[in-house]
């Protein structure tokens, strides 16, 4: 009987030690997986920042020499694209796990460049005219609220296809509004949003109320 005792005492403790040993090593594998992503992200946003760097060297160029125009606004297409492409890679790398203070550093710095790009585009619409459609996607990054979160998921889709439709012909942003970021609020300052998400369209139109692609299609130039 004792000996019968001691020996669901030792498999008791072995449990426990293997449950302990295996929930170490998930904890490892999940801090190892997210600095992987974290790297990966941090590679593409050294890449994307090189860019915009590269297109607002451009821009001030433009000031002495309007001819440089068209590679300007192909560069702003080319940057966008790149970074509506990045945006895409963070969202699956977010829904891949929990998000960190890491990711949500490297959310930031994303919608800094972003920010920039869009002022970049401000401004060469100023000095070149428009040749493409800006459409900035605003929206709320750390909802709680389902519907919020559900209206933002459909957006992102039916912007994915307007994208998928019109290619170079639309400049297309996402831009999450609760980084406190100056830039950004500075420039919101400039509209009336009542609620997010909401688009901004050729820095003239706002909508907030969600929309099909050919809906859309209907305020683009």
């Amino acid at each position: 009987m004792v000996e019968l005792f001691n020996n669901k005492k030792r498999v008791f403790w072995e449990a426990l030690i293997l449950t302990g040993v295996v929930f170490l090593l998930g904890m490892l594998l999940g801090i190892a997986f997210e600095s992987s992503k974290v790297t990966d992200i941090n590679d593409y946003y050294i890449q994307s920042e090189t860019s915009i760097m590269d297109a607002f060297a451009l821009s001030a160029f433009t000031d002495l020499d309007s001819n440089s125009c068209p590679i300007l606004k192909q560069a702003n297409i080319n940057f966008a694209d790149n970074i509506y492409e990045e945006a895409i890679l963070l969202e699956d790398f977010e829904n891949a796990g929990k998000i960190t203070e890491s990711m949500k550093v490297m959310h930031k710095k994303y919608d800094v460049l972003r920010t920039f790009l869009w002022i970049n585009t401000i401004k060469t619409a100023e000095k070149c005219g428009r040749s493409y459609d800006t459409v900035v996607y605003l929206y709320v990054s750390e909802s709680d609220e389902l519907t919020t979160k559900a209206t933002q998921k459909v957006w992102s889709r039916v912007l994915y296809d307007l994208k998928q439709e019109e290619g170079d012909g639309i400049l297309l942003i996402p831009l999450a509004v609760d980084k406190d970021l100056v830039s950004l609020d500075s420039v919101l300052n400039g509209y009336e949003i009542p609620s997010y998400p909401a688009l901004v369209i050729n820095e003239d139109i706002v909508i907030t109320n969600l929309i099909s692609v050919e809906k859309i299609k209907q305020y683009l130039n």
